[in-house]
């Protein structure tokens, strides 16, 4: 093994390390590869970006524009919606229809985007038909995905395979070469779905709402399991404020779904509808936070605290800081830029044209030549004066802190008492920046001061906090602390819905640039006006500490409010509405132009009058000259990870053939199975492919084994043609929900857990690789 090989090995072992534990993203993954293989002689510079012009990779983005033209014209939908009537309300038959249907959309659009396209059309057939909507959802994505391995086309490793037999001066796989393997696949697929797979398909429907003619979401989201009402006792604190100011949420993590008041009832109020004396308010949430808060009425506000020059220490200072005309903080929040953790300093107060701001620092957002007054150490605000957000920063002396009146007014001291349920608990666990937007600026413990304590210092009994905050905040706790909970909720008291007000499921759409972010960041119910009351994970419903949670593709959201706001979300790119009557109309008027699109960029590649990746560039600009799509739809449209992600492991594939590392791996390969017959080393290959589908995205999977598979094939005397088209045909990605995007978007609103996808896709990935093994050889002779 010479030198060249061992390190291209070590790098591939490296990457596919990284790859699998998902700890890197992936683009980056790919750009380390790219810019190390040059950077250590293993190919040259212009084989390291080579993959940016590679037909494969040219004509993955622009059928991902094609495909989004169809679906923006409502080619799938009219396809889809029409077959599907046909299907009657048989569960054989609708899984038949659904994966049939979903299967030749895939062949000629992308299958992410054909599962998207027909998730709502599936939800509302399951309402008509009262069948969970686990038992239809995995039979679309499944089918969406076996459908993608039927044309050159359908799916990326089909593209990328045909790109690597022309790279090696191989006749390339036509459009419909892989029909006959892929069709045959398919046919087995749908079979055993429908006489044996949909058995093993969870019946999904938590509350028996499938029993009903009319599914309903209250039912299946078990809303009622964490609903309780509380009633506001006459001249409490909290009457006349808003429902904003009472921060239900941010103190208790309370969804208010409901004010009952006089014999009326006000369904979905706004966070500016007014609580009054005697109100009782249907809420939703954890009953164990108010009771957490009844442990806190140890915790008191001195009349007498520490005053703002306790605030400084040997290395801690105070400094004004002004932010400048332009920069990334402008009309961002102190949360969302996560200010502590960036600059290592704590807001005390803001000034806007020499006046303190009104609003809460947690509501605050920065805005150019405002004025913040910031704790921190000596050495962070040095730095703070050359980072281009800020204009000028200041030290102040410890005299100047003492006639500064915003903090005077602000600083208070609070005193946790011998059985306070804070004692033992984090900084950051103990909730005071969350539930009353309190900043702890000190912990002084007997005779010494902790300043700019960090999230994880254990708070003691005794100990006394020097905050930033508001009386009024801790009245308001007192107030929250008074409310009366009834916990047994009738019928008439949960009804939640009217003309006006309704229930709505969302997912995050296959290109939304959403995840990872919460609703709070996104300020979901400022924008849209309303509310998220449930969502559903890996296979169960989670109503609680919402607002704070990260979002994730797969997600299925239970939104609240008034109907007339359903629009606004149905036509946001980045949400994915399950309703069909509430999604953004199709462009019916452009169907024609790009359906005569579609046909002159599929004839002359049939005639081999043009290379895909030119006929795929000129129906992606024609779809948006004509109006089928618009520029930004079009960008978004592409799965720049994908596309990053291939570019930038193409040269390792061009590393691992030139160094004959390739070579060595496909003689370990052979050495193993050719002994058994030629069967056998497309079984292994097939077997390797399959499972590293599980773990791999498919096309970084193709991409790194086709040099394996044309060295194999030239040590055995195999037809590349036959082993390119095995490893083609074995990439389909069914046993785990996270292997393709398409499994990811039916999980939430299938309710599908792991275990579900192993259920069912274990015993359905076996018949594929029987009808692969069987069907393969017949149409592709191993050796021909």
């Amino acid at each position: 093994m010479t030198s060249a090989m061992l390190l291209v090995l070590l790098i591939l072992l490296l990457t596919l390390a990284l790859l699998v534990s998902g700890r890197v993203p992936l683009e980056v993954v790919a750009f380390l590869v790219m810019g190390g293989l040059p950077i250590l002689g293993l190919i040259s510079p212009a084989e390291a970006v080579a993959g940016f012009s590679s037909p494969a990779v040219i004509t993955l983005w622009a059928i991902f524009i094609l495909s989004a033209g169809l679906t923006r014209v409502g080619v799938g939908d009219l396809l889809g919606r029409q077959v599907l009537r046909l299907a009657g309300t048989r569960e054989a038959s609708l899984v038949a229809v659904i994966m049939s249907t979903a299967a030749l959309l895939s062949a000629i659009m992308n299958n992410v985007a054909v599962t998207a396209l027909m998730l709502p059309v599936v939800m509302d057939i399951c309402r008509q038909t009262a069948l969970p909507p686990s038992r239809l959802l995995m039979p679309l994505a499944f089918g969406s995905l076996l459908g993608g391995l039927t044309t050159q086309i359908g799916t990326p490793p089909n593209i990328l395979v045909s790109a690597a037999m022309e790279a090696q001066g191989l006749v390339a796989f036509g459009m419909f070469d892989f029909t006959p393997v892929g069709g045959a696949i398919l046919l087995a697929g749908i079979v055993f779905m429908v006489l044996g797979g949909r058995h093993l398909l969870p019946r999904r429907d938590p509350a028996g709402a499938a029993a009903q003619q009319d599914v309903n979401l209250r039912d299946r989201y078990d809303l009622r399991q964490r609903m309780f009402l509380m009633r506001v006792p006459p001249y409490s604190e909290l009457d006349g404020k808003t429902l904003e100011q009472c921060r239900f949420g941010p103190v208790l993590g309370l969804s208010v779904l409901e004010i009952l008041r006089d014999g009326r009832t006000l369904l979905a109020p706004g966070p500016q509808t007014l609580v009054r004396g005697g109100d009782r308010l249907l809420v939703q949430g954890r009953l164990e936070r108010m009771e957490e808060l009844r442990g806190w009425r140890e915790l008191t506000l001195e009349q007498e605290g520490c005053g703002p020059d306790q605030l400084i220490g040997e290395d801690i200072r105070v400094a004004r800081a002004e932010l400048a005309a332009e920069g990334e903080l402008l009309g961002k929040s102190i949360r969302e830029t996560r200010f502590f953790h960036r600059f290592g300093a704590n807001v005390l107060f803001v000034l806007r044209d020499a006046r303190p701001i009104a609003q809460s620092l947690e509501d605050y957002r920065f805005a150019a030549g405002d004025e913040l007054l910031l704790q921190g150490p000596e050495k962070t605000f040095a730095e703070l004066a050359r980072e281009p957000a800020f204009g000028r920063c200041t030290l102040l002396a410890r005299e100047d802190l003492v006639h500064l009146e915003p903090l005077q007014a602000n600083l208070l001291t609070l005193r946790l008492g011998p059985t306070c349920t804070l004692a033992g608990r984090s900084l950051g666990d103990s909730g005071l920046g969350d539930a009353l937007g309190l900043r702890v600026l000190a912990v002084l413990r007997g005779p010494h001061r902790l300043l700019l304590p960090a999230a994880e210092d254990i708070l003691q009994a005794e100990d006394r906090l020097a905050v930033t905050g508001q009386k009024a905040d801790l009245r308001l706790l007192q107030a929250l602390e008074g409310l009366e909970v009834q916990r047994e909720v009738g019928p008439e008291e949960a009804a939640l819905e009217s003309a006006d007000i309704g229930l709505m499921e969302v997912v995050l759409s296959p290109h939304s640039r959403l995840a990872g972010k919460t609703l709070r960041d996104l300020h979901f119910r400022e924008k849209f006006g309303l509310s998220v009351i449930a969502l559903w994970r890996e296979g169960r419903a989670q109503r609680s500490g919402l607002r704070d949670l990260p979002l994730r593709f797969g997600d299925a959201l239970l939104i609240y409010g008034p109907r007339s706001r359903f629009n606004l979300l149905a036509r946001d790119p980045d949400f994915l509405v399950l309703t069909q009557g509430l999604q953004e109309p199709p462009r019916r008027d452009k169907l024609v132009p790009a359906l005569l699109i579609l046909a002159a960029v599929l004839l002359p590649v049939l005639l081999g009058l043009v290379p895909i990746f030119l006929a795929a560039i000129l129906g992606a600009s024609a779809m948006i000259l004509c109006g089928c799509l618009t520029m930004s739809e079009a960008h978004r449209a592409i799965e720049w990870k994908a596309v990053f992600l291939i570019a930038g492991l193409l040269p390792l594939g061009t590393a691992l053939e030139q160094s004959g590392a390739a070579r060595l791996l496909a003689e370990a390969l052979v050495t193993a199975s050719l002994p058994l017959g030629p069967q056998a080393v497309l079984g292994a290959l097939v077997a390797l492919t399959t499972l590293g589908a599980c773990f791999l995205p498919p096309p970084a999977l193709i991409v790194l084994l086709m040099p394996v598979v044309f060295n194999t094939a030239a040590q055995t005397g195999l037809s590349p043609q036959a082993l390119a088209m095995g490893v083609a045909m074995a990439s389909a990605s069914l046993m785990s929900p996270f292997a393709h995007p398409a499994n990811i978007l039916v999980m939430g609103p299938g309710g599908y857990g792991f275990r579900d996808y192993l259920k069912v896709g274990l015993p359905l990935t076996l018949v594929v690789l029987a009808a692969l093994l069987l069907i393969l050889p017949r149409v592709w002779p191993l050796h021909g």
